[in-house]
């Protein structure tokens, strides 16, 4: 069984948002990971799927961070992360065109493949060296009222994660293996990434702890595992 997806290219990149991420070609024609954090994977997702249109910086923010509420200057932040990866073969010109006021518009061509194949979990494939997802965290606390502070977690290490020079899932992608029962190896190859971070929180009284556990998605070891307790005032 095999699952689809739509994947981009562009110039001698390919973006496979939910997949491989992006990737540029060598000189042989060789796909080689480009590691780029998963906010600017998302920005770069919003605008190629609208090339040579003008994407509103609220559209895009919208999409991106979606409830959170965010300065422009993070929008900013990762446009110019993509400019450093994207242009590094066009001095004279950038693949992402500001609109002033407005937003941005892709203005390079951009070829779709429509439901391009992708192995499933059964059948494994190489992920970057440097390639993480944050599963949700789970809310253990007995009366389960701490499931706002467990999703901050997962939002901020996600976050911190991405300005990293590694490869990142977003926390929306994260997000859908919330209650699920699956087995770490099969969400690695799913996602094609090489680790998962996954953990608990627990709150009893005004202790609350938070437990956490890096996995290899490969080897299905756990490398390293850590709980942190804090009085709450």
């Amino acid at each position: 069984m095999r699952a689809t997806t739509d994947i981009f290219e562009f110039d001698e990149f390919r973006l496979d948002r939910w997949g491989d991420g992006l990737s540029r070609r060598d000189e042989a024609g060789v796909l080689v990971p480009v590691s780029i954090g998963s906010r600017a994977l998302d920005v770069l997702s919003v605008l190629v799927v609208r090339p040579g249109e003008l994407v509103t910086k609220e559209e895009i923010m919208s999409a991106v961070w979606r409830r959170s509420v965010v300065e422009n200057a993070n929008l900013t932040v990762q446009i110019a992360t993509l400019r450093r990866v994207l242009d590094q073969e066009r001095p004279e010109r950038s693949c992402i065109q500001t609109v002033a006021a407005r937003g941005y518009r892709f203005v390079v061509p951009v070829i779709r493949i429509e439901h391009a194949t992708l192995p499933t979990a059964g059948v494994p494939r190489s992920a970057p060296r440097l390639s993480i997802v944050v599963l949700p965290f789970s809310d253990l606390s007995a009366d389960r009222d701490q499931q706002y502070l467990a999703d901050g977690i997962t939002e901020d290490l996600t976050a911190d994660l991405s300005r990293l020079d590694m490869l990142v899932i977003s926390r929306n992608t994260a997000f859908s293996y919330r209650d699920k029962s699956i087995q770490t190896r099969r969400i690695g190859h799913e996602l094609g990434v090489r680790y998962v971070l996954e953990g608990t929180v627990r709150r009893a009284g005004n202790k609350v702890r938070v437990s956490a556990q890096l996995i290899d998605a490969e080897t299905d070891t756990h490398l390293w595992a850590e709980r942190f307790d804090r009085k709450n005032r």
